[in-house]
């Protein structure tokens, strides 16, 4: 997978700073300290509706070698604050700093839990397509991979660690509001080991002056997944609706339940028809829908869900869990994901 450049993947018209230094932020670049500067950006407000999910065959749109390296995999997540300087252009530059980056920390004694290796090999990749406004920046992919100290010269390199920062259908309100020096891709997706995680957020905080912050999901973005793949089903066979609730009882108890995709289906479309000429579904209907669930649940074990919370919800087109942990199980519906994921992030952020 090679890095590549583009000319549409970076917003608006902003002006290219060079780096004079191999790694990092330029000793004559004054920190922008942005992400903890206070109130002079649109406040973001949670939406109480939005559309409902609709399949795309995205690998029209997206390079599908991509769009592999995206699904199945599971997540970790992260958000990310505005990058400053941050050019989709510089992209190879950006692979031979941060392995640089990672072979300094490591000559300084900083633990890689990947085993001896010879060296690291970074690869910086544009995703392109996966934005779907003006406003959003491209996706961009990292690859990290690594070779045993005593492999034979015939052996691959092992990849050891992925990233993606993305953003898509974000705020346009506020990313127009961001100074023009600023890109925003606030969604940051991880898999690997922890500490080449660190290494990579230490690099990206001291080249483009960001701060990065776990994102855990909170169950009204749950509730939101649960509705909206559900009322995929009629499309694309979702195959199950699962969910995992977690009680506050002494000890504590966990519950799973896995319903039906049809009667999931059927209850969702008693509250949002099929047939309906409205297109957006609002979180009055979303809240019924996990309530009618609650309900049936207790006619048959006498126990209220809804004194717990619900900690993850799985189909056949993804998972997700309260802990910030993803899985995308369908490309097609992908963007129905990253959206609400996007808008989880920059609510995340610092203020």
């Amino acid at each position: 997978m090679e890095a590549r450049g583009s000319a549409v993947n970076t917003p608006a018209s902003r002006p290219v700073t060079r780096r004079s230094k191999s790694y990092g932020r330029s000793c004559v670049e004054a920190p922008s300290y942005f992400w903890q500067t206070p109130g002079h950006l649109t406040v973001l407000k949670i939406p109480t509706s939005r559309g409902a999910a609709k399949s795309q065959l995205i690998t029209d749109k997206v390079d599908p070698e991509h769009i592999a390296l995206l699904v199945k995999n599971e997540w970790k997540l992260s958000y990310v604050t505005p990058l400053h300087h941050f050019r989709h252009t510089q992209l190879k530059s950006y692979s031979r700093h941060l392995a640089a980056f990672i072979a300094a920390e490591k000559q300084q004694g900083v633990a890689v839990e990947v085993g001896l290796e010879a060296g690291f090999k970074v690869t910086f990749t544009a995703v392109l397509g996966l934005a779907e406004t003006d406003e959003d920046a491209e996706t961009v992919f990292i690859q990290i991979q690594s070779k045993p100290a005593f492999a034979a010269a015939a052996d691959a390199p092992k990849v050891v660690w992925r990233g993606w920062l993305t953003c898509v259908n974000g705020d346009p309100e506020y990313l127009r509001s961001l100074p023009p020096d600023f890109v925003s891709l606030p969604l940051f997706c991880t898999s690997g080991a922890e500490s080449l995680t660190t290494l990579v957020k230490t690099w990206f905080e001291r080249a483009f002056d960001c701060n990065f912050g776990s994102l855990a999901l909170n169950s009204t973005t749950l509730n939101w997944l649960a509705a909206l793949w559900t009322g995929c089903h009629p499309t694309c066979n979702i195959r199950h609706l699962k969910l995992a609730w977690s009680l506050p009882t002494q000890p504590p108890m966990d519950v799973s339940y896995t319903v039906n995709p049809q009667d999931a289906w059927e209850l969702w479309n008693s509250i949002h028809p099929e047939e309906s000429t409205d297109d957006k579904i609002d979180i009055k209907e979303v809240q019924s829908f996990i309530s009618g669930l609650e309900t049936h649940f207790f006619r048959h074990f006498k126990i209220y869900l809804s004194a717990g919370t619900l900690v993850k919800v799985s189909t056949a087109l993804g998972s997700a869990h309260l802990d910030g942990k993803i899985k995308i199980g369908n490309s097609d519906y992908i963007t129905t994901l990253l959206t609400l994921l996007t808008e989880s992030a920059l609510l995340k952020m610092p203020t």
